[in-house]
């Protein structure tokens, strides 16, 4: 593992001022700066449009930490779940989603997971580190080309859905958007891209004060506290009365409409009780409900509701006016879908 810098950690000022002082043209950075984020190349002898001199004068001073597919494997419903290896030979996963009008793809903020919720397989994990913007990128990147290679168009959607919390790297995860919504990068609109969180409240805060103009889903899984404490350990540092605060002030904020993320576990939170809580929660802002099927992981002891019992969770919450949509799980005989990542990897 080389320790020279990886020149995507810099600034396009920052290797302009390089150039200067090794007697290039600064134009040569802005070269330099198409062929990281634009093209994607992964070493510097891809850049062709600089001489044999100037490659070598940045391979000897950068390195380029580039995210390459391990693995991939292929569900039968068409969902390919990719294991992707890091510069430090560590794996992260990240999935592309076909479903009738979009291509979306799940990545990953992090190698592992700090939060431990109790239903997910990443959370059985410990975290090993954050992920760097360009590793996030890299990420999409990559999965775009598979999405043309494989489906014969780009993504149409991000999710930051993957392994790890998004809101507990906050700079790389800005970062990684911001490539991805440039024109310098990905060129993609910020309202495509759906960042989901466990429910950091202050950083949510935070998303709000710096304008982000991306989705923003929260984890809910239920509106009760005794019942989060346990289904996701966060709830016991940060209430869900602190969280709606924080949902209250995005959308003071950003006028952007939250998305609850509910998975309905089996005798669990799919009472009409339940359901209720969820309405008086759903006050907090304009909303929208995703419900989720759960999705098997091994040795972990929850079941997914019974189909009965989720169509009645669902008129309730439509009765209460309520946006509700039930998400079908995709990707399962590949442990692809949702709480199941890196269950299986290696």
């Amino acid at each position: 593992m080389s320790d020279k810098k990886d020149i995507r950690e810099l600034s396009l000022e920052q290797i302009q001022e390089f150039c200067i002082e090794h007697k290039m043209p600064k134009f040569r950075a802005k070269q330099v700066w198409e062929w990281l984020w634009k093209k994607r190349a992964v070493s510097f002898e891809e850049m062709t449009s600089l001489s044999k001199d100037m490659r070598e004068l940045f391979s000897n001073n950068f390195t380029i930490n580039a995210v390459k597919i391990h693995k991939a494997e292929r569900s039968i419903d068409g969902t390919i779940k990719y294991s992707l290896q890091l510069h430090d030979k560590l794996l992260v996963e990240g999935v592309i989603i076909p479903s009738k009008n979009r291509l979306t793809a799940c990545v990953s903020s992090q190698v592992g997971c700090s939060l431990a919720c109790e239903f997910c397989a990443t959370g059985t994990m410990k975290l090993d580190r954050n992920l760097s913007a360009p590793e996030i990128y890299d990420q999409v990147f990559i999965l775009n080309e598979e999405a043309i290679s494989n489906f014969g168009k780009p993504l149409s959607n991000i999710v930051y859905m993957g392994m790890g919390e998004p809101l507990l790297n906050y700079k790389a995860l800005l970062g990684s958007v911001k490539f991805i919504t440039t024109e310098q990068g990905l060129g993609m609109s910020p309202k495509r891209i759906t960042v989901s969180t466990a429910g950091i409240a202050k950083m949510i805060m935070k998303l709000a004060d710096d304008d982000v103009r991306f989705n923003l889903a929260i984890s809910l899984h239920t509106a009760s506290n005794s019942k989060r404490d346990i289904l996701m350990p966060l709830n016991q540092k940060i209430k869900l009365e602190e969280l709606r605060e924080s949902v209250q002030y995005f959308y003071d904020k950003t006028g952007s409409r939250i998305t609850y993320e509910y998975i309905l576990f089996k005798d669990l939170n799919d009472s009409l009780e339940d359901a209720q809580k969820l309405v008086q929660f759903g006050k907090a802002s304009p909303c929208k409900i995703n419900l989720i099927e759960y999705n098997t992981v091994d040795d972990l002891p929850y079941e997914k509701s019974s189909n009965k019992v989720t169509e009645k969770f669902i008129k309730f919450l439509e009765e209460k006016k309520l946006i509700v949509n039930l998400r079908r799980s995709k990707g399962k005989d590949i442990a692809a879908a949702c709480g199941q990542l890196v269950n299986k990897l290696k």
